[in-house]
């Protein structure tokens, strides 16, 4: 069923919700089933075309090959309103190498979202691939997203909820640690 935000009149999906609860102004959508979730399919949505305003995925992209990433991405783009806004978050390549490669860290404290190890109903998930800002932005260009930029968790209006958009090395040190999620944004085109 599709939520209206009561402030904005906006469909929003949070795809890969999980336990986090944003609240009743958004659609939840999790391959798990939780006393929130609408809909437990999160590549197939059971939604008009052109009917979302904004879809969050947070460290959702990486479960899926970078094959199986561009159909994913194809099909959330149907689903949005041309200008609609799709925000991503996947665990940042560049900010884990360089804390290790500088030895700030030690493997053992990249492994988890490099390789991410997540229970989905009667299976393990793992994460499928990494990404970059150059990677990512260049898979979302040629899923026909545009306007392709990084967005600051804080500025959002999900910032509230603390999820993996908000991941930082050393663990939960918002004001002085490195920020290890890559946090990107952009628009559907008028195609």
């Amino acid at each position: 069923m599709i939520r209206f935000s009561l402030e904005t009149n906006k469909v929003k999906l949070h795809i890969g919700c999980g336990e986090r609860d944003f609240g009743p102004s958004w659609v939840h959508i999790d391959a798990t089933q939780h006393s929130h979730v609408t809909c437990t399919n999160i590549v197939d949505l059971e939604l008009d075309d052109c009917s979302v305003d904004l879809i969050y995925a947070s460290h959702v992209l990486e479960y899926f090959d970078r094959v199986e990433a561009i159909e994913v991405l194809r099909k959330w783009k149907q689903k949005l309103k041309i200008g609609g806004l799709l925000r991503l978050a996947v665990p940042d390549f560049s900010a884990l190498s360089t804390l290790y490669s500088s030895g700030v860290c030690s493997l053992g404290n990249i492994l988890g979202p490099l390789y991410g190890k997540m229970p989905s109903g009667t299976e393990t998930i793992y994460h499928k691939t990494v990404y970059d800002f150059e990677s990512i932005e260049n898979i979302l260009k040629n899923s026909g997203y545009a306007e392709i930029k990084r967005y600051d968790w804080l500025e959002t209006e999900h910032a509230e909820f603390d999820d993996h958009s908000q991941a930082y090395f050393p663990h939960m040190d918002k004001k002085n640690g490195v920020l290890i999620s890559l946090n990107v944004e952009c628009k559907k085109e008028n195609k």
